[in-house]
């Protein structure tokens, strides 16, 4: 089976410790620890990088490889044509998370781009989100 890549962008490797009151006390590596156990049988590839381009990059990667993407894209999804760009060439299945509500949050977090690409989005739900797209996508694989 082709794996799912769970793909994180910029300060995401903070989590944590990053304004805990928005993202609470839950690391990246603790989030990816629950993705993977979710179904072990599941062939995940968790990403984080602060790099645009290497987020393209692995966009571009999944194109030819992935099943499915879960991307977080952090700062990226308000700001990112490219990434909007890679995204849409992607065949299969597209979740976008957002820890925290971002339609809650300062008007400038209201738009994302990326949800353009997206099949769904899931905001608010913590670390849980990603659990649920990860679900969402399994759903969605599976017929």
């Amino acid at each position: 089976m082709r794996p799912v890549f769970v793909l994180n962008g910029p300060n995401l490797n903070r989590l944590g410790t990053r304004e805990p009151e928005i993202y609470g006390t839950t690391t990246l590596a603790q989030i990816e620890t629950s993705c993977r156990a979710l179904d072990p049988a599941l062939a995940i590839e968790f990403r984080q990088t602060n790099s645009e381009t290497e987020l393209i990059e692995w966009v571009h990667e999944a194109i030819d490889r992935a099943a499915g993407i879960v991307i977080n894209p952090a700062a990226f999804s308000f700001t990112s044509l490219a990434l909007l760009d890679a995204l849409k060439m992607f065949p299969g299945p597209i979740f976008e998370v957002h820890i925290s509500n971002i339609h809650r949050r300062e008007p400038l977090y209201h738009k994302s781009l990326v949800s353009q690409a997206a099949t769904g989005v899931i905001a608010g739900l913590g670390p849980e989100g990603y659990l649920a797209a990860l679900r969402a996508l399994k759903g969605r694989l599976a017929g």
